[in-house]
């Protein structure tokens, strides 16, 4: 009976003290950036420590954690990337930056990337992103670079884009795109 007492006793220390608490938000991210990994071609291997086995991302090339192991930068640009982006982007909160730029993605801009309350950057530029600017980007309210230039982008730019007040500049040389002027940002065109 005094080692069942035992028993309990040390599985209810292990539970208490156990990581998993602490690694299930940061396996949550590594399980966001691992479909990523998934639905791109990757020739020169730059997502090769992208390994789902461990216990958080934070050991993965390309990936910056914050003190708390918590995924806070995404730098991919120029990696000569393949694929489509993924809604599982949208599920790292803590995210600031997301630089995929001058790789070649396809497909569109998942909408639950306006779930990314905490990011400043996005860069998705010189790619061959085709579609609509999901309007859920409004409700990035930290972002101030928005540079989705040189895609092929069609459709309005979303009027939810002139509410983020933080929002300084956007690229928008998408020949295809149509709408409001965004007053107050520094807007650029490349070709000119």
């Amino acid at each position: 009976m005094a080692w069942a007492a035992a028993t309990v006793l040390v599985v209810a220390a292990a539970a208490v003290l156990s990581p998993a608490s602490v690694a299930s938000a940061s396996n949550a991210e590594g399980d966001a950036l691992y479909a990523l990994r998934r639905s791109l071609a990757d020739p020169r291997g730059v997502l090769q420590s992208w390994d789902p086995t461990l216990v958080n991302p934070c050991t993965w090339f390309h990936v910056t954690c914050n003190r708390d192991n918590r995924v806070t930068r995404v730098d991919l640009g120029n990696s000569n990337l393949s694929g489509s982006l993924v809604p599982e982007l949208g599920h790292l909160e803590h995210l600031q930056y997301l630089e995929l730029y001058k790789n070649s993605i396809q497909g569109t801009i998942p909408a639950e990337l306006g779930n990314l309350k905490s990011l400043i950057s996005l860069d998705l530029y010189n790619n061959n992103i085709t579609g609509t600017i999901p309007k859920e980007l409004g409700k990035m309210k930290s972002l101030v670079f928005l540079r989705l230039n040189d895609n092929r982008l069609t459709g309005p730019v979303p009027r939810e884009l002139t509410k983020i007040s933080s929002l300084k500049v956007i690229f928008d040389n998408n020949p295809r795109m149509e709408g409001p002027e965004l007053q107050g940002l520094a807007t650029y065109d490349t070709n000119c």
